[in-house]
């Protein structure tokens, strides 16, 4: 299960799971949103549009049984679902704030929990990949809001690693630098310049490169590995 992967970085990891062979189950809100894309894909077959809001306990444990009784089980969990907003201290929305916890904090943890639920019945466990940031490890100015949650992904990584360790279940996170999706198209140019200057690989992400480290999470190459954060970033300074 791939939660947020009807576009950007999530599409992009749900694309390159199910060209390793996997079925995914591509999860957003906006029925009919993934569709389109998937038809063009080539991995038609493997790639599974579920419509469900992961703040929504209803919803999430209706929707995972559903998988459970489509695959019969659960090996890998992402999650990708995020919103955000950025504003300065003074100027933080009470709503947006609210909005984000919901989403990026209290939805990946409902997720967790019901999806755990499921993977424990496996031999061999499972993995679940939390999408943090680095402006979770760092911070980042008129993102102090967002930072925080994305801080608690982490956080909350690292606890679910050692509860769940002994069901097999590895939990990790991931937290991309600046990476190129439609929300760049928003950002003054000048500014995004003198961000990349602060990369030392000298470009931005993909959204291949954090599909990349999403995949060596997923697969038995990690096997050992839990509980930890992967900066994909390029190696940026700041």
């Amino acid at each position: 299960i791939i939660t947020g992967s009807t576009r950007g970085i999530g599409k992009e990891i749900a694309c390159l799971f199910a060209s390793e062979g996997a079925e995914v189950v591509v999860n957003g809100t906006k029925a009919g949103s993934a569709e389109k894309w998937i038809g063009k894909s080539g991995y038609q077959e493997h790639l599974h549009p579920y419509y469900f809001d992961i703040s929504d306990t209803v919803e999430v444990r209706r929707n995972v049984m559903a998988v459970k009784k489509q695959f019969d089980h659960i090996d890998i969990l992402v999650n990708n679902a995020a919103v955000e907003f950025n504003e300065l201290i003074g100027m933080i929305s009470r709503e947006n704030m609210e909005k984000m916890f919901k989403v990026n904090v209290y939805g990946m943890i409902e997720m967790i929990q019901t999806v755990s639920r499921v993977m424990g019945r496996n031999e061999n466990g499972g993995s679940i990949i939390n999408i943090s940031s680095v402006v979770g490890l760092r911070g980042n100015p008129g993102q102090v809001a967002y930072s925080a949650t994305k801080g608690a992904v982490i956080a909350l990584t690292k606890s679910a690693a050692k509860e769940l360790a002994p069901k097999k279940i590895r939990v990790n996170a991931i937290a991309p630098g600046l990476t190129k999706t439609e929300l760049m198209e928003q950002v003054d140019k000048e500014k995004l310049q003198g961000r990349i200057r602060n990369i030392c690989m000298g470009r931005i992400a993909q959204p291949r490169d954090i599909a990349g480290g999403c995949l060596l999470l997923a697969s038995d190459y990690s096997g050992y590995i839990s509980g930890q954060v992967l900066s994909v970033d390029g190696c940026t300074i700041i």
